[in-house]
């Protein structure tokens, strides 16, 4: 009797196929096309879902729905002094699923990707990916309780409103020292 070897699957199109049967599934489950939003992918998508459910009713605001994936900074203080803003610890699948997305960020070219390399910039890189995190959990949430689709600016809007925000509170500090901000043309 002859073995046979079983039939060797391409990973690449077992994925095409998995996420071909999958997002019409995940959209019809959660009414939103969830992997609209950079960072992630059906798995994520399909990890969140399952954790959740797709009716965010239980969560009155998303920043409950944050909190109860413990992706909230905590708030310890005592005396008026800040002791520690360390997140709360849990094995949330979900949890997990839009860290893993967070971390993804840093290569792409969507406001998200421009918001996660700066807060790597700014701060140690499990912060940002917590931070990130937290971010992609809001969207989430927001696209599931308002049903909306979810269209990405770009990085070029990300930072064109960075430099207006840095503008306006220059000016804002400006005008408490008793100064004014005066414009000069760059020369091209």
């Amino acid at each position: 009797m002859k073995a046979t070897q079983p039939k060797a699957r391409s990973a690449v199109g077992h994925a095409m196929r998995r996420s071909s049967i999958c997002v019409p599934n995940c959209s019809r489950c959660a009414a939103v096309d969830l992997t609209r939003i950079d960072g992630i992918d059906v798995t994520t998508a399909l990890a969140v879902i399952s954790e959740t459910g797709a009716d965010m009713s239980r969560f009155p605001t998303e920043g409950h729905f944050a909190s109860w994936l413990g992706l909230c900074p905590g708030t310890k203080i005592t005396g008026g002094k800040v002791m520690s803003g360390k997140t709360k610890r849990c094995a949330n699948r979900a949890a997990q699923a839009l860290r893993l997305a967070a971390a993804a960020l840093r290569t792409s070219q969507s406001a998200l990707g421009a918001y996660f390399r700066r807060l790597c910039s700014r701060m140690d890189k499990p912060k940002a990916v917590t931070a990130a995190a937290h971010k992609l959990a809001r969207l989430i949430y927001t696209l599931l309780t308002k049903g909306q689709e979810y269209t990405d600016q770009g990085q070029d809007y990300y930072e064109q409103r960075y430099h207006q925000r840095v503008l306006r509170q220059l000016a804002q500090r400006a005008q408490k020292l008793g100064m004014k901000l005066v414009p000069t043309e760059q020369p091209a």
